[in-house]
């Protein structure tokens, strides 16, 4: 896992993100059954709940929880769930993943870790739209309603949006979601849009703001926004689904692509990661050991910068005295002029700076002493001639 998430722009291939929101005020208690059951089954290593709040003493109550998947590779994944202050209608929560290699779509969903998988809980509505990952959301009807429906989507970044059309009315297998025929990974970061038959023209006019189509009885993946600067429609268009409960292999291959682009940070994202990266505390054995090895070289370096400190204000106070001497020594009188006031004691980092003026001090001190008197003979007497040769 990496240490900083300071320089990040978009989206880790380690990093499995999701947003959502959970109608009602018992989600906390819904997360601590289902870890508990994962837990004791084995699917999780180990969970913990650190508590409320985070390193800024915020209303989120924080789960953490540690895996492993293909080849014994670690996950390890953060949940946040908090109020919604701005309506009070139920709970959002952010989860963020990594692993210790680069995401597979065939792993266990990190949301399924953390909130069940029966569909009668309703955790699953996107915070933004309050569409839903695991279910058909069907389009408006009304032109205006589903172009901000979109434009909302695409803006909030968090969840994946596909549309798709149907060519004629499907029966009972082709009415259930795409989404559940998806990747484990896929399955709760999808939004399905269905458009009936005879709205592919509205629908098309709705996506003239992003630049794509959705062709008849086909499907298209909308960019974010802002979208990432590899997409290309053509790369994520596709001309024909199956909706007859057969898995949707070409909606699988374009949504796999898009996931492989850089594609941007959504907002609350890159907070979402560092807390995941710098305020894990679900730590093993060995990490709580190379944690503390960590810690006594860093007290090390901080000793050892103290004593070179020590050392060098210790030569300072030393050269400081001898400068002190040789003014003494230097033989000026308290009738002489008076040497200038002593600079104030310098800092450690100072040591060649003090010296310097203490130097100057000790030749502005010899300069002060008085010259000797020139050889007279009696007073009042003229000094005598030299002697001629």
């Amino acid at each position: 896992m990496l240490n900083s998430s300071a320089l990040l722009t978009t989206i880790p291939h380690t990093v499995w993100p999701a947003r959502g929101r959970r109608p009602g005020s018992d989600a906390e208690e819904v997360v601590r059954r289902r870890l508990r059951q994962l837990t004791e089954s084995g699917v999780v290593d180990d969970h913990q709940e650190p508590g409320e709040g985070g390193a800024d003493g915020g209303p989120d109550t924080v789960f953490e929880a540690r895996w492993r998947v293909a080849d014994g590779v670690t996950v390890r994944a953060r949940l946040a769930v908090s109020p919604r202050p701005e309506d009070g209608d139920g709970q959002e929560w952010i989860l963020v993943a990594e692993a210790e290699h680069a995401w597979e779509p065939g792993w266990l969903s990190p949301a399924t870790v953390f909130w069940p998988e029966d569909e009668d809980d309703p955790w699953d509505h996107e915070a933004g739209t309050g569409l839903r990952y695991r279910d058909v959301n069907a389009v408006p009807a009304d032109e205006k309603v589903l172009r901000r429906l979109l434009k909302n989507g695409a803006r909030d970044g968090w969840g994946i949006h596909v549309v798709v059309h149907e060519a004629m009315t499907p029966d009972e297998r082709g009415r259930g979601p795409l989404t559940r025929l998806l990747p484990p990974s896929l399955r709760h970061r999808v939004i399905e849009h269905r458009a009936a038959p005879d709205q592919l023209r509205s629908v098309n006019y709705a996506l003239r703001e992003f630049d794509v189509e959705v062709p008849r009885g086909g499907a298209v993946v909308l960019p974010g926004r802002p979208a990432a600067p590899d997409y290309d429609v053509r790369d994520f268009s596709v001309r024909s689904v199956f909706l007859d409960g057969s898995e949707p292999t070409e909606v699988v291959k374009a949504l796999v692509r898009y996931t492989d682009l850089a594609r941007p940070l959504p907002e609350g994202a890159v907070e979402a990661i560092t807390a995941l990266r710098e305020e894990w505390r679900l730590l093993t054995l060995e990490e709580e050991l190379a944690h503390e090895r960590r810690l006594v070289a860093m007290y090390a370096e901080a000793l050892e910068a103290m004593t070179q400190s020590r050392d060098l204000y210790r030569a300072a106070a030393d050269r400081a005295h001898e400068a002190l001497v040789a003014y003494r020594e230097s033989g000026v009188d308290g009738a002489g002029p008076r040497p200038p006031s002593a600079p104030p004691a310098p800092a450690p980092s100072t040591g060649s700076s003090l010296a310097r003026t203490f130097g100057r001090l000790k030749e502005s001190a010899k300069a002060l002493r008085p010259a000797p008197a020139p050889e007279t003979g009696e007073p009042g007497t003229p000094p005598s001639p030299p002697a001629e040769r």
